[in-house]
């Protein structure tokens, strides 16, 4: 067929008006294709309107609830959050294609499929602090910040649905479940439990906040009444289990009742706070006077209720990751109240390596530029070196998990209990959670108050003569999470240090001993053991330390 100009004239409309016809049609396709969860909760299940943040988990199988599922660094399923404001019964939000998630960031990368679907939220608190502030957060309930296991959260049931990104899709959930209250173990003839109201935390919160400790008592201490013993104070993560792991008849109930092993009582702290499972021990702008709280409230209360030798030479302190940094800066910044202290694989402990990070020079925390390529940095590797979990994701998943801080994951702890507090009250970033920009400003007040490298240098006149033989660090030479390269820098300080020279030990698992390794095992008593030692051969001269080597 010919086509000449005057045909051509008068087919042109006739073309344009079927380009906008179909160009509207997949307008209209797209409007129609929204993906949409709609979640609601009625007043039989809560009647008073929500403040928190709303989440769907999405699961290929329903071998665990998918809330289960969802919120780990490197084995998450997808999820989605939103935060939500007096959200009243009834009344219906929407986690819709724009919502950021985690590890997808979008459900359009949903590929189409048969899931399992589960709603939650994560209730929070509003809390009125003595500094002036009004914030809302999530008030433990004494399950150690877990956001799809607190009491009084509420969520779906699993739902089997069908999802098509091309189709498009609305799923209704009903968070009509609530998780039950914590159920905390009873005491028994080894094991005791403690938990106390804090004046000086509930003054600054507005709110009733409580600090807790479970302590394990040494064999005969019931036969013995006239007997003192040296205690060594645990740190970790929050948990109710006793320390070490202790039940009757287990292996180290085998080992921590024989004969000629070192009686001594074990406690663990527990100080959730409302940005993470553990406070970092420490005072602090964000998080309150946890430090002394657990100076001048937890630990006295322990050391009345049981009997402890009230001497510094017998108070020990040990632990690993987070509990690594807490017992090295309890023994830093209260040098004379503690007798030493064995830090295993702790975070990091030299800002210089926040991980990989160097949070002082560095422009961004997720890439740095060698040249023409721009590489991003790794926060998990596996002990070969294979890189899990890159940090920018871990940022990610903590931007899903909670706004302003309230993830209750590891970068936002480290924020909120080094760092300053925001004008609105929330803790300031150190960085971007979505670009990875570091404010510097952050950084230098993490230096001056936080940075424990720099600390025990920049004070090492005053403070080193009060802690020469009380430093033993620990860690694997390929920790997961490369927390090894800040020991190693304040292993390069402490071995230089003159009058007097610090006389502690370092000691690194060999090859690829990962996160987690100490050279005394799990559980093995070899380190109560050395600790015993150490407390026997450091105690004034009078002191009877035979009497708990019975």
């Amino acid at each position: 067929m010919k086509f000449n100009k005057k045909s051509v004239v008068l087919i042109l409309p006739v073309l344009i008006f079927i380009f906008f016809i179909f160009t509207n049609i997949s307008c209209e396709k797209a409007r129609l294709t929204k993906l949409r969860f709609e979640i609601s909760f009625s007043s039989s299940v809560h009647a008073e309107a929500i403040t928190g943040r709303v989440f769907v988990m999405i699961s290929e199988n329903d071998r665990r609830e998918p809330r289960l599922q969802a919120g780990s660094w490197n084995r998450s399923v997808p999820f989605f959050g939103l935060d939500i404001e007096n959200l009243k019964p009834g009344e219906v939000i929407v986690i819709d294609e724009n919502i950021l998630g985690y590890p997808l960031k979008s459900l359009n990368e949903i590929p189409e499929g048969k899931y399992f679907a589960q709603g939650l939220v994560n209730i929070y608190t509003q809390f009125h602090r003595s500094d002036g502030h009004v914030i809302w957060a999530h008030m433990d309930q004494w399950e150690g910040q877990q956001f799809n296991r607190s009491p009084g959260n509420l969520y779906s049931e699993v739902t089997s649905v069908k999802l098509n990104p091309s189709s498009g899709y609305t799923i209704k959930l009903s968070l009509d479940k609530v998780i039950p209250p914590v159920k905390i173990p009873e005491d028994t003839k080894w094991v005791k439990h403690i938990k106390i109201q804090s004046k000086l935390l509930t003054e600054f919160w507005g709110h009733p906040i409580y600090l807790g400790a479970i302590v394990l008592l040494p064999e005969g201490y019931d036969t013995h009444p006239d007997v003192l013993y040296p205690v060594h104070y645990k740190q970790g993560h929050f948990s109710l289990r006793a320390p070490s792991g202790f039940r009757e008849k287990s292996a180290f109930y085998k080992i921590w009742t024989s004969d000629n092993f070192p009686r001594m009582i074990a406690v663990t702290f527990q100080h959730p706070c409302p940005y993470f499972d553990d406070s970092y021990a420490v005072n602090s702008e964000n998080c309150g006077p946890y430090g002394d709280a657990i100076m001048t409230e937890l630990i006295p209360s322990i050391e009345e209720h049981f009997r402890i030798i009230r001497k510094p030479y017998a108070r020990v302190l040990s632990g690993g990751s987070t509990g690594g940094w807490e017992a090295l800066a309890l023994q830093v910044f209260h040098p004379d109240f503690f007798g030493g202290t064995w830090s295993f694989f702790p975070d990091p402990i030299d800002f210089r390596y926040y991980q990989l990070t160097n949070i002082y020079e560095d422009e961004n925390a997720f890439s740095k530029k060698y040249g023409w390529l721009t590489i991003e940095r790794p926060m998990m590797r596996d002990e070969h070196g294979q890189v899990l979990v890159v940090l920018r994701q871990l940022s990610q998943l903590e931007a899903v998990l909670g706004s302003k801080g309230r993830s209750g994951q590891q970068l936002d702890i480290w924020q909120a209990a080094y760092g300053p507090v925001g004008k609105d009250g929330y803790p300031k970033p150190l960085w971007d959670k979505l670009t990875g920009e570091i404010d510097h400003e952050v950084a230098q007040y993490l230096k001056e108050h936080y940075d424990l490298r720099y600390y025990i240098e920049k004070n090492w006149s005053w403070l080193g003569p009060k802690l020469v033989g009380k430093i033993n660090m620990s860690c694997g030479d390929m920790d997961n999470f490369y927390l090894n390269e800040a020991v190693y820098e304040l292993e390069k300080f402490l071995e230089s240090t003159k009058n007097p020279y610090y006389a502690g030990s370092f000691q690194y698992g060999r090859p690829r001993k990962g996160h987690g390794w100490t050279p005394y095992g799990r559980n093995t008593g070899k380190l109560e053991r050395e600790m015993a030692d150490h407390i026997t051969k450091n105690a004034p001269k009078g002191e009877n330390t035979s009497s708990w080597k019975y």
